[in-house]
């Protein structure tokens, strides 16, 4: 009675303790299981392979481009040039024009730089070796240096860029807006300014003709630069020196 007793009394154990049973899976489930399996892994490799290429892809390479000086420049025979030495300095301009990049306005004063698209130099460094070789080849004066050579002169001529860009129209443009001035160094006056603006049609759209463009008024500018400052001293000849 006893037993029987305790046998009844033991509790049942619920379902979910019950340890199941072990039975082997069929050989098709296993087969399509690996095969699924595989898939999610080349998918998986696929994928990363795809995020990799596209951020460690070659770079696009940039384009340069520069200013010209015209092959007709050569140094001019000139027996009688005025006895003046001048020195060629910095022409200052807002920090866009003292980087590399090619800058663009689409209208009104908004402005940006292409990100491929550069000059191989600044502007303004681009635009001061220009002047020095033009006014050196002009045979005008006596000596014609860099303010930044070792040679004392008589007249500083620098200036200021206030516009090297293209402008989006009908044509598309490319606009040069600049001041030259000249000091007397002695005095430390200046005796002479000249300011240039003007806008060159594009032949075209693509970066190059913009470029074209630039480079043709600068040069027509620096022209004007020099036919200018010839008549300030045809009007005011300096002094012989002893």
């Amino acid at each position: 009675m006893k037993r029987a007793n305790e046998i009844m009394t033991t509790p049942t154990k619920p379902l979910a303790a019950l340890t199941p049973i072990a039975r082997p899976l069929p050989a098709a489930f296993r087969a399509n299981s690996r095969a699924m399996a595989s898939a999610k892994a080349a998918f998986s490799l696929g994928l990363l392979a795809a995020f990799l290429t596209a951020g460690c892809g070659a770079a696009r390479p940039s384009k340069y481009y520069q200013l010209t000086v015209p092959p007709d420049s050569g140094p001019v025979a000139n027996s009688n040039p005025l006895p003046i030495t001048l020195l060629i300095g910095r022409v200052t301009a807002p920090a866009l024009y003292r980087e590399d990049q090619i800058v663009y306005s689409t209208g009104g004063e908004s402005m940006g730089t292409y990100e491929y698209q550069k000059w191989s130099e600044p502007p303004t460094e681009m635009i001061s070796e220009i002047m020095l070789r033009q006014f050196r080849a002009s045979g005008r004066y006596h000596g014609v240096y860099t303010l930044r050579s070792d040679i004392r002169g008589d007249f500083l001529l620098h200036g200021h860029l206030y516009d090297f860009r293209e402008v989006d129209g009908s044509p598309i443009v490319g606009r040069v807006t600049m001041e030259l001035e000249l000091r007397d160094i002695k005095s430390g006056t200046v005796v002479w300014t000249h300011f240039y603006t003007r806008d060159e049609p594009a032949s075209g759209k693509e970066t190059g003709a913009v470029v074209t463009a630039l480079n043709k008024n600068i040069q027509q500018g620096i022209a004007e630069f020099r036919s200018s400052l010839d008549q300030y001293f045809t009007e005011h000849p300096p002094a012989a020196k002893p």
